[in-house]
């Protein structure tokens, strides 16, 4: 994509005032599409992601090939920053719930132009700090809320992006017990929640797939209470 692109991002999101100009030659836009993995767990960490469009969802995953969803993340998020002070590999995969747009900053010239530059530093650790407060709400949900809204609030988090559009309304059930996991139940009470959310009307369960079909029904139930 070419530099007027990226200058859009970065008045949008007052971006100016955290980087220094002597960094923008490096700045690169990428569009990862609906599905497509933007890093994945255990590869070598190379730079700094500034999501600025979409939503990506951030997961782990077992020796045993099991997956774990941790969170969602929409603008204006970093990916790679933890990775970037510790200086370790990549910690989780992300991967598009909807089509995601990030300014890639390569972490070489992140070092060379940024250790010493208070705004960025300042940026990173509001970012940063953000993040532990949003799972403090989270574990707080979990503890705090029904298993009904917390399931609404799943469903919703992966229906939507950070503009609110629909992105989809289907959602495998092949990763059940992940879901369970997440929301902190078991799976027997999962499935007795989606078959009293079929009943409702607000899902419809088929043989590998749940589809929404009252999303207002399904955000009401939730509240603000969202997984993000």
């Amino acid at each position: 994509m070419s530099r007027v692109d990226v200058q859009f991002y970065m008045d949008k999101y007052n971006l100016h005032e955290v980087l220094p100009e002597r960094l923008y030659p490096h700045l690169s836009l990428h569009t990862v599409e609906k599905g497509e993995q933007l890093c994945r767990q255990g590869e070598q960490a190379k730079a700094l992601y500034i999501v600025v469009k979409g939503k990506a969802k951030v997961f782990t995953t077992s020796m045993e090939g099991k997956t774990l969803v941790l969170s969602f993340q929409t603008p204006i998020e970093l990916i790679g920053d933890i990775e970037y002070i510790q200086n370790i590999d990549i910690i989780n995969t992300v991967e598009a719930v909807s089509s995601v747009t990030v300014i890639k900053i390569p972490y070489k010239f992140l070092r060379k132009h940024c250790e010493q530059y208070s705004p960025f530093l300042m940026f990173l650790l509001k970012v940063i700090t953000d993040k532990f407060n949003a799972k403090s709400n989270f574990l707080k949900l979990n503890v705090l809320y029904p298993v009904e809204v917390r399931l609404a609030s799943y469903l919703l988090s992966h229906s939507f992006d950070e503009e609110h559009s629909l992105v989809t309304g289907m959602h495998s059930t092949k990763n059940l017990k992940d879901t369970a996991n997440l929301i902190g139940t078991s799976y027997r009470h999962l499935n007795r929640v989606i078959q009293q959310f079929s009943e409702l009307g607000l899902v419809e369960r088929k043989d590998k797939w749940i589809q929404i079909k009252d999303w207002e029904g399904l955000r009401e139930m939730a509240g603000s209470s969202l997984y993000e």
